[in-house]
């Protein structure tokens, strides 16, 4: 395990250091070194990957399939891979710290993120929140401290930061939308409920946001989005209820209405990644 410290805001990349708690899920790594499934029917070494690693990996979104760089000898939780998803890359490294690695809980977990400051920022804020913990507050304190070369409080600022900025950023594109709505309001008649609805989807985001549930954050975003783009008559957008409600207006939206589509249809390439719903 490489020493140096943590890095949190910085440039170019992010270094942090997680205590494992849980060494499952149990997965399997084929024979070109990608991650598989535990079922996955053809050759392969099993894998311990842990909670923290499927944590990191399931913040990316859509992902490459992670290689591992160092695969596991006798000890499964001992390894190192890489992935990337988009301009994001991350490598995890699994080493024991204490115990001679005989417990899930001996383990530490090194993760180095490259990529954008605010695509490293997200995926750290949704680690923690998948995690439901405190990923840098360790098992054995002083062991922690002298295998990653900095002390827990230096990592918990670490994290934080990057959590925080993640926040900021959210938090700004809230405001940036709730300012839209506020631009909107007394401008033409009847769009008052369409604007209605996009500060509660807001107000639904506000909330998702002190829940730490950044996926909640931009459903709501996207509704709120929507709401204004429909409400806006620059846009010339209308929905069929919309325009019924208007007697002596047009019947019909001037210009084709938008329909919610499901994404998967417009992802005819899809990445692909590693799946771990299934370990839930």
């Amino acid at each position: 395990m490489a020493e140096g410290g943590p890095i949190g805001i910085d440039p170019v990349r992010s270094v942090l250091y997680a205590q494992v708690m849980d060494g499952n899920p149990r997965m399997k790594i084929d024979v070109e070194g990608y991650l598989r499934q535990a079922n996955w029917p053809g050759e392969g070494r099993e894998v311990f990957l842990g909670d923290v690693a499927k944590a990191s990996l399931r913040s990316l979104g859509p992902h490459d399939p992670p290689q591992f760089s160092v695969q596991p000898g006798y000890d499964e939780q001992r390894w190192e891979l890489t992935s990337a998803a988009g301009e994001l890359r991350i490598t995890i490294a699994s080493e024991s710290y204490w115990g001679f690695g005989l417990f899930a809980k001996c383990f530490l977990n090194r993760i180095e993120l490259t990529g954008p400051l605010e695509l490293r920022a997200r995926c750290v804020h949704d680690i923690i929140s998948s995690l439901g913990r405190n990923p840098w507050e360790a098992t054995r304190v002083r062991r922690f401290e002298k295998s990653t070369g900095g002390l827990v409080a230096e990592h918990g600022s670490s994290w934080l930061e990057l959590e925080r900025r993640a926040k900021d950023d959210m938090n700004e594109e809230i405001l940036e939308l709730d300012e839209a709505v506020k631009s909107l309001r007394g401008k033409e008649e009847g769009i008052g409920r369409i604007l209605d609805s996009a500060s509660e989807a807001l107000d639904e985001a506000r909330s998702a946001l002190s829940d730490r549930n950044a996926p909640a954050v931009e459903r709501a975003l996207g509704r709120a989005a929507s709401a204004i783009v429909e409400a806006d008559p620059s846009t010339e957008v209308r929905s069929s209820e919309y325009i019924a409600s208007r007697p002596g207006k047009l019947t019909k939206s001037p210009v084709p209405l938008i329909d919610e589509v499901d994404a998967g249809e417009l992802l005819e390439d899809e990445v692909p990644f590693v799946d771990l719903s299934e370990e839930e």
